[in-house]
């Protein structure tokens, strides 16, 4: 079936690297803003009958809100349905409102759901994601068709080639809720190095955005401890745990997550003396930082060939299965 890719303007750097991988360029549209802050959006070139993919990460940036960007891809994946497209995917990196997937207070919204919803109403085919909060809840959430992918594999190769055979290490998650996640991790990487990966979590609990609990719950001493997380926003959670290896004789600190949002905060928590890298992938634009920061301590992974083999895959009808690392 014939492909068409779009990226919508405050995702069109890592669309063109997508789009790169897949030999191919982004197709033109017009996103075009009104005196009274509406907007429209529409492909600039035929799609009736295709094959389209639309990328787009939903996260707040200096121009646009989160509501703004989830409001663009919304209208623009109605309006390829109403061109002819035959078939639209949505492939968004970081996805919106992922982290309100519960009640955690009595009438408290669960926002996924309403995402969800909202994707649904515009008639999207699939919904294509990475390293969500909850896997489980995604899943439960949509409807549609849904793939999830993961970066794991892209932090083992990371690692491959930082330590050596003889190093002790040690993988921890900062929280009880991101244990499975942290070790699957672990195991792959004890696979990866043929050598033993220790495991280790860390209390934590948060209400009203105060977050608190410093006990660590496994044996980080002499090791050099990779903290693995699906996203770092302010980065205190992970500097609290850094600190909190450091204090128990732990070498040195590795800080990993997919999606690194870096809110203002993040530059002083990143600042934790116990950090070696933070190591995060480029679904968000790390701008944020302090650039000198960035350079001492920030690494940047790239998912645009992993989003590229996925479209490919798609496209064609091929397992995305390989690509999950899962026999």
């Amino acid at each position: 079936m014939m492909m068409r890719v779009f990226a919508l303007h405050t995702s069109e750097f890592l669309g063109a690297q997508i789009a790169k991988s897949l030999d191919q360029s982004l197709d033109a549209h017009e996103e075009r803003n009104f005196e009274d802050g509406e907007h429209k959006i529409r492909p600039l070139v035929s799609v009736r009958d295709e094959d389209v993919y639309v990328i787009h990460s939903l996260y707040m940036d200096e121009q646009q809100s989160v509501n703004d960007k989830l409001c663009k891809l919304l209208f623009f994946i109605s309006t390829l349905k109403d061109a002819g497209a035959q078939r639209v995917t949505a492939i968004v990196p970081y996805l919106c409102y992922a982290r309100k997937d519960r009640r955690t207070k009595s009438r408290d919204p669960v926002t996924m759901r309403y995402v969800a919803a909202l994707f649904e109403a515009m008639n999207v085919d699939r919904i294509v994601t990475i390293d969500v909060h909850n896997l489980q809840a995604f899943q439960n959430a949509f409807r549609c068709r849904t793939e999830h992918l993961e970066a794991q594999n892209l932090f083992v190769a990371y690692f491959r080639n930082i330590f050596r055979s003889h190093e002790k290490i040690a993988v921890m998650s900062p929280d009880i809720g991101g244990v499975k996640r942290a070790e699957q991790f672990r195991d792959m990487l004890a696979k990866e190095l043929s050598t033993d990966v220790d495991f280790a979590f860390m209390e934590k609990t948060r209400s009203k955005g105060i977050v608190s609990g410093e006990a660590v719950i496994g044996d980080v001493a002499g090791k050099v401890v990779i903290i693995l997380d699906d996203l770092i926003s302010t980065g205190t959670t992970m500097a609290r745990a850094a600190a909190a290896c450091d204090r128990l004789g732990a070498m040195g600190v590795y800080v990993v997550a997919t999606h690194g949002a870096f809110l203002p905060k993040s530059n002083e928590a990143l600042q934790e003396k116990a950090l070696i890298k933070v190591v995060v992938t480029n679904t968000i634009a790390s701008g944020r930082l302090d650039q000198a920061l960035a350079r001492e301590k920030l690494v940047v992974l790239d998912v645009a060939p992993l989003f590229a083999e996925t479209i490919r895959r798609l496209n064609s009808g091929g397992s995305l299965v390989s690509l999950m690392g899962i026999e």
